[in-house]
């Protein structure tokens, strides 16, 4: 899968967020493209981001940087960690949600 952005290693890590578990993409319901975090999507993109909606939540939207299982935004939002390799999440990524998904 192809995460856009200023990224600097193949674990979706990113020039603003790159600790040992920032390594989630989303994708981006405006473009359909996978960015590590909002930062990224603003300074590669012209276009405002779109929030995806409640009734949307079943949409494959995230993305784990290590085994690159892709998960539905309700899986993502429900758990701390990849429901495929274990992976930890980075929890304060919660303080963002609100502007990738209307929880």
């Amino acid at each position: 899968m192809k995460v856009f952005g200023l990224v600097v290693d193949d674990k979706t890590r990113c020039l603003h967020y790159h600790t040992e578990k920032d390594i989630v993409a989303l994708k981006f319901k405006c473009c359909n493209k996978y960015y590590p975090c909002f930062e990224c999507h603003a300074a590669c993109e012209l276009h405002e981001p779109e929030v995806w909606s409640k009734n949307e939540s079943d949409e494959l939207a995230v993305l784990c940087g290590i085994c690159n299982k892709e998960h539905t935004i309700t899986e993502y939002v429900g758990t701390t960690h990849c429901l495929q390799c274990g992976s930890r999440f980075n929890e304060r990524c919660e303080a963002h949600y609100h502007l990738y998904f209307d929880v």
